[in-house]
């Protein structure tokens, strides 16, 4: 009797998930299904994928150049040298996204979530990532040049060596991020939350440093902004 009614409900799963599966032979166009699928070194320059599910998805190489990405899926996905340069992914979702050298250069990530992302020596100069979650990530060696950090959360992140020069930085929460080295030199921190003198005494700044209320320069910066 048991198994007579779990059977169709176990078929019903069964047709459930195989209409999930990802279609990798499908064409680039807005809400496609690329998840897990081995996509690297294509050329998807000027490409609609609004609302995209590339999770999981191998991109290693791949070309987003000013793609439409609104809302799109990179959950967990493999970015290495691929570029999203001039690329809009509002609100797109690259939590535990990894890559190195990845070019965000340009792009529009306003609020995305890049929460446990591991983007070492990814280049996001002039790029706008105002309200993006970039907490418990890692940005070693990243370039901030130019980019506005409006808001942005870097709770607890690597920013180690990372550069800030002329960037946005009012409001990002900084607190317990791991700043050795970063290039803060003539950076104006005034606004920015939850840094600490610890913090600063690790970072690469100079005397066009501006710090927050309460915070001082080190008498001596431990490096030179290089």
């Amino acid at each position: 009797m048991a198994l007579r009614y779990c059977l169709p409900i176990v078929l019903a799963l069964l047709l459930t998930t195989a209409h999930a599966q990802a279609d990798c032979k499908s064409a680039p166009g807005p809400g496609l299904d690329w998840s897990g699928c081995l996509k690297e070194k294509l050329m998807l320059d000027d490409a609609e994928l609004m609302d995209s599910d590339l999770s999981g998805a191998f991109l290693s190489g791949t070309s987003f150049a000013d793609a439409r990405m609104k809302g799109a899926k990179l959950i967990k996905a493999e970015l290495s040298r691929a570029s999203f340069k001039g690329a809009d992914l509002e609100g797109a979702d690259l939590s535990k996204a990894i890559g190195g050298r990845i070019d965000f250069s340009g792009a529009n990530l306003a609020g995305a979530n890049l929460e446990k992302a591991e983007f070492h020596r990814s280049i996001f100069a002039g790029a706008n990532l105002a309200g993006a979650n970039m907490s418990r990530s890692e940005f070693s060696r990243a370039t901030f040049d130019g980019a506005d950090l409006t808001g942005v959360n870097l709770h607890h992140s690597n920013i180690s060596r990372a550069s800030f020069k002329d960037a946005t930085l009012a409001g990002v929460n900084m607190k317990g991020a791991y700043m050795y080295r970063a290039e803060i030199a003539g950076t104006d921190l005034s606004a920015v939350e939850g840094l600490s003198g610890d913090q600063i005494e690790i970072a690469c700044g100079d005397d066009a440093t501006v710090l927050p209320d309460g915070l001082d320069h080190p008498a001596d910066w431990p490096c030179t902004a290089d």
